[in-house]
């Protein structure tokens, strides 16, 4: 059916653009609404969205983002969420989920675009299916989650359709809402600047670009706190970049994650490849925005599934330019590969058990039962959903241990401890918890490597004032006491 749909229509021509939309549209997005199906069927895919809506309900009960709500990450998407919980109400992540299911259809409808000025009706029609079709190509909780990659794309592909019409103003703009999604999404500026540069356009067109990226980022900056805002997404992540300490396992995940997208991408392997035998056909832009992108999913030495979605754009548009030279039955074998493996990938995310999410569930219900609603609770883990799930408020800023302890990102090394958290971090830390004790602390670090008998601080605090209550699938609940240190 999707051959049929890509195929040249064999009827009067029509008049440019007349139509072309009007079937485009209705297929993309009900592409997109399919292959996001899975991403409805559970309340949380990954702690990621947990820490978002976290942070969303503190923005809502008027916590200050960077100052008592804290992230490495730009504002964008916690103001998403944040609109979205005031708009819905914040039990549940479903507008949210419609948000990003939006932001795969823009994604999309921009890169047909793209492919439709270059190559013709067909090859639009053809990136933007092929897009959809390897949005989902990774592990459930990477490709289904309501992320920041996910918001990248759009602000990506935009930025590209931009330059691709010399408009360096909105292109700019582009570029600064990119890296307000998350900051590897500022790589789109590489190509971007190769194109202005190839269109001799006047130095007032960088100008426009420059102004265009900056304009945006300012303003976000000023919303927030602007050292703040340049501590916590651009100075304050030195320890959280480094590949020391966990080398073996950031490999290992590398590894794993590049062998998942190479399986959503066999129908794209093979034709991208046979670009490498066309680059001065108009594809050069799209090669520096692949290898820029894969820059960015380098960036920081993690490399979690979902880095890697802001390669799928221009891996599209590649496969695209291939497929415009190479013979018209070439088509239809890569549809069907592309389409088997998007069904593989969709049964995945609907079939397969979350026992992270299972255990999550377990512990907040365990802290709802213990704890009144206007009580404070600590809890100590990377499993930030517990408050969310059970609507208790953090008694810090810290959402996970990870910002204490460098454990963010899975490090299972040397580099992990108090000294290795984010600087000041443990001084503030300590004086939430003076001077508002949480009512319940859940050790739920589970013999990871940041647990209390390695982290002095945190056992101080224990010690004297805390008393083993209980355990909830190995996470250990304590209770305050009247003692004191």
């Amino acid at each position: 059916m999707l051959v049929s749909l890509l195929a040249p229509s064999r009827s009067a021509p029509e008049l440019p653009g007349h139509g072309y939309w009007r079937r485009l549209l209705p297929l993309l997005t009900v592409l997109a609404c399919v292959t996001r199906v899975p991403s409805f069927v559970r309340p949380l895919w990954n702690p990621d969205e947990g820490y978002l809506a976290v942070q969303a309900r503190l923005l809502a009960d008027g916590g200050e983002l960077y100052e008592t709500v804290v992230d490495r990450k730009p504002p964008l998407v916690p103001w998403l969420y944040r609109a979205s919980f005031a708009v819905f109400g914040d039990e549940s992540l479903t507008p949210v989920r419609v948000l990003a299911t939006g932001a795969q259809v823009l994604t999309a409808v921009l890169l047909a675009s793209l492919a439709r000025r270059r190559w013709g009706d067909r090859a639009g029609r053809t990136a933007g299916v092929l897009y959809l079709l390897t949005s989902i190509g990774l592990n459930p909780e990477d490709a289904q989650a309501a992320l920041f990659e996910v918001f990248i794309l759009p602000c990506t592909a935009w930025a590209m359709w931009c330059a691709d019409r010399r408009r360096w103003g909105a292109a700019g703009v582009a570029v600064g809402c990119a890296f307000l999604a998350k900051q590897t999404g500022g790589a789109v500026l590489a190509p971007v600047l190769w194109l202005l540069w190839r269109s001799g356009a006047p130095r007032s067109g960088l100008v426009r670009l420059g102004v265009g990226a900056v304009v945006p980022v300012l303003g976000a900056a000023l919303l927030t706190d602007p050292a703040g805002f340049l501590f916590w997404t651009v100075t304050g992540s030195g320890a959280y970049a480094s590949f020391t300490g966990s080398e073996l396992h950031v490999l290992a995940r590398a590894l794993a994650n590049s062998a998942i997208l190479a399986v959503a991408c066999a129908g794209l392997i093979p034709p991208v490849v046979r670009v490498l035998r066309v680059a001065r056909g108009g594809s050069a832009d799209l090669w520096l925005w692949a290898a820029s992108s894969a820059v960015a999913v380098t960036l920081g030495f993690h490399f979690f599934g979902h880095y890697h979605l802001q390669l799928l754009p221009p891996l599209a548009l590649l496969a695209t330019a291939a497929l415009r030279l190479l013979p018209g039955d070439r088509l239809a074998p890569v549809l069907r590969a592309s389409a088997s493996c998007c069904a593989l990938f969709l049964a995945w995310g609907l079939l397969a058990p979350r026992p992270e999410l299972a255990h999550a569930q377990r512990v907040a219900a365990e802290v709802s039962r213990r704890t009144a609603p206007a009580d404070r609770v600590l809890v100590w883990g990377m499993h930030p959903e517990t408050y969310w799930l059970a609507d208790r408020t953090p008694a810090t800023r810290f959402l996970t241990a990870g910002l204490l302890t460098n454990y963010s990102g899975g490090r299972d090394g040397p580099r992990v401890g108090e000294r290795y958290g984010v600087a000041g971090a443990w001084e503030v830390f300590r004086a939430e918890l003076a001077s508002g004790p949480p009512v319940l602390v859940v050790d739920d670090s589970r013999g990871k490597p940041y647990g209390p008998e390695r982290v002095p601080s945190l056992r101080r605090i224990l010690v004297g004032r805390y008393a083993e209550v209980g355990t909830v699938d190995g996470a250990v609940l304590y209770a305050r006491t009247n003692g004191r240190d």
